[in-house]
């Protein structure tokens, strides 16, 4: 087991703390100046939580190692889900491509079959909680643990393989989760880009937002869950897919898991 190392961010923030006790404390007068110290540093905390690509609150893969070369990392969120995800392992076998599904913990035991074919198909499973709590990002450090051991556990029971990764629900998160992930040897891992299909139905700008530009190293974010319809009514995933996987070969960049990538 690693031994956490609190982020220099949490180091400041400690720093804040400790001279905001001592003014009040030495300079009953000063509180107010203390108390509006303490409340920025809390307001700075909240924001890098709020930043899914933040490393202020300790490590997180926002890009692929220098040392995957010419490769880039497709992850699909929110699954497994029985129409979706058949048709993206689809998609994804015809290219010979490989990819990272941060499942839901409950999902996979939902659907333990589908979650079985995903890794059988080459591909890996990592953790995306157990519930995907909107308010996770709320949780202290004992309900956090608890969602993410749950999860772990979920994916293990069904796959034969624990978690390596994990991605915060929407990506939010506070200074609790780092500790937590330490304890359990996960990597937070983010997106280099996402496509924000799950609420935008416009095809062509979730492509864009993907593949403008595409360089080695992306990790890229998509979703086979909670997955919005286009005006065609097919899941957005379903449309842009192919078409993110034609530019992918078009530009000699190999899509990997973030396993491979570890590895």
């Amino acid at each position: 087991m690693s031994r956490w190392r609190p982020s220099p961010l949490l180091y400041a923030s400690a720093a804040v703390h400790a001279g905001a006790a001592a003014c009040a404390l030495l300079r009953p007068s000063s509180w107010g100046w203390a108390l509006a110290a303490v409340a920025a540093n809390h307001g700075v905390l909240a924001g890098a939580g709020l930043w899914p690509r933040s490393s202020l609150l300790g490590p997180n893969w926002t890009r692929l190692p220098d040392s995957s070369g010419a490769a880039v990392a497709i992850t699909i969120d929110d699954g497994p889900d029985p129409e979706v995800t058949p048709q993206v392992l689809s998609l994804l076998e015809r290219s010979g491509a490989r990819a990272t599904f941060f499942c839901v913990g409950e999902r996979v035991l939902r659907h333990p079959g589908l979650a079985q074919e995903i890794v059988a198909r080459g591909h890996s499973i990592e953790n995306h909680s157990q519930r995907h709590r909107h308010n996770f990002s709320l949780l202290g450090y004992s309900r956090m643990h608890a969602e993410i051991t749950r999860a772990q556990d979920s994916i293990e029971r069904v796959t034969g393989s624990p978690p390596r990764f994990f991605r915060a629900p929407a990506g939010l998160r506070n200074p609790f989760l780092d500790p937590v992930l330490t304890h359990m040897g996960l990597q937070l891992a983010s997106w280099t880009r996402r496509g924000f299909d799950t609420v935008n139905r416009d095809t062509e700008a979730v492509y864009r937002r993907l593949a403008d530009p595409l360089r080695a190293g992306d990790i890229l974010l998509m979703h086979d869950g909670n997955a919005a319809r286009g005006r065609s009514g097919v899941p957005v995933v379903l449309e842009v897919l192919p078409r993110l996987l034609d530019a992918l070969r078009e530009r000699s960049l190999q899509p990997i898991t973030l396993r491979a990538a570890l590895a």
